[in-house]
């Protein structure tokens, strides 16, 4: 069996890497270099319990997800070599003012009912455990199972993965869908034809811009998200901390990410003032001691949103046409279960989650 990948991003590669895994013959067409466009602008991020909004089929995505990224990161760092900075050292919400406080205690509790790990911290608590928050905080919710990776170092480990794995990967700008007898057939790449069995579209923002996804640039469309580096001589944190406003993801090489900004403005990729005055005003809160940190790097990246903000997934429009996108914020962290679904759907075998809630026609995004 023959496959096509459009979009070389963590989800695309992802995806063929456990495609190629199975024994398919799998390309993956993208356009500049694997993972340059949201993949490496992200802050990997893998906290679906501190980010999630309620019960639901998401949360059990994310849920699912995460259990799969010990494996999925063994995976990419044996075929690699390299190593990703995985990091399940949990993730802290701290709360400014009392009603949040109270949101942060309602979750925890909601979160402790279904059989999951959140603990509700009291200010002296945090301040135990994480020394430099500012001690005008009134406490925190932890979510021990949550943490990140760094998604440079996933990227590009995971490229090289897949083609250690088998994977080919083709540079150059997928013009349209190839369809015969109303099926998928492959992409036509600058002009040349590239036939496949199937055709998976993981484009991200780009997603509605592939002539025959069966997407409109309206339902998946860029949602830009400015980020800001800094540097300490060692980490000034241990976990990940959000709060109301943003988030700070710490690195083991002392590197700290801020973020972010939830922008649409077209595929504009400019960092602004307007956007680090917000994510410096965001770090400095919640550490003030930041302050005499250098800012080492700053940029934006173009993240694919849809308006019920969750992912695509699964089935196309056309027999043989498969959808992994729109994963706005939680590319990285869905990558190891988008892979598995994805997978499972072009292989005709039985799934291990429900991908209804993620039709590409489903009447919130069309």
């Amino acid at each position: 069996m023959d496959v096509a990948v459009v979009g070389g991003g963590v989800v695309g590669c992802s995806v063929a890497l456990r495609l190629a895994t199975a024994g398919v013959r799998c390309t993956v067409v993208e356009r500049s270099i694997p993972g340059a466009e949201a993949s490496s602008a992200a802050a990997g991020i893998l906290a679906p319990q501190a980010e999630a909004d309620g019960p639901g089929p998401f949360l059990s995505l994310c849920l699912r997800s995460r259990s799969l990224y010990p494996a999925f990161v063994e995976e990419v760092e044996r075929l690699s070599g390299l190593q990703v900075g995985y990091r399940p050292s949990g993730v802290l919400h701290v709360a400014f003012t009392e009603a949040s406080l109270d949101r942060l205690g309602a979750r925890v509790d909601t979160q402790c009912k279904e059989g999951l790990l959140a603990e509700f911290l009291d200010r002296d608590a945090v301040l135990r455990i994480e020394p430099a928050l500012n001690p005008a905080i009134h406490g925190a919710a932890l979510f021990p199972a949550d943490g990140s990776v760094d998604n440079r170092l996933l990227m590009r480990a995971l490229s090289m993965a897949a083609a250690r794995a088998g994977v080919h990967f083709l540079t150059g700008h997928v013009r349209s869908l190839l369809e015969v007898g109303g099926r998928a057939a492959g992409v036509d790449v600058d002009g040349e034809r590239l036939a496949a069995d199937a055709v998976v579209v993981a484009a991200g923002a780009w997603t509605g811009l592939v002539p025959g996804s069966g997407l409109s640039p309206r339902q998946v469309r860029p949602a830009r998200g400015q980020m800001v580096m800094l540097r300490s001589r060692v980490p000034v944190l241990e976990r990940v901390v959000f709060s109301d406003q943003g988030y700070l993801v710490p690195r083991a090489d002392g590197h700290l990410l801020a973020g972010s900004t939830l922008e649409f403005r077209g595929f504009a990729k400019e960092v602004t003032a307007q956007g680090l005055r917000q994510i410096l005003a965001l770090a400095l809160e919640l550490v003030p001691s930041l302050g005499e940190l250098p800012v080492v790097e700053s940029w934006a990246g173009l993240r694919p949103f849809t308006e019920d903000r969750l992912p695509v997934l699964g089935q196309g429009p056309l027999p043989g046409l498969f959808l992994a996108s729109g994963h706005f914020r939680n590319g990285i962290l869905l990558a190891p279960v988008t892979a598995e679904v994805l997978a499972q759907a072009v292989l005709a075998q039985p799934l291990s989650l429900p991908l209804e809630p993620f039709r590409w026609d489903r009447p919130a995004i069309t």
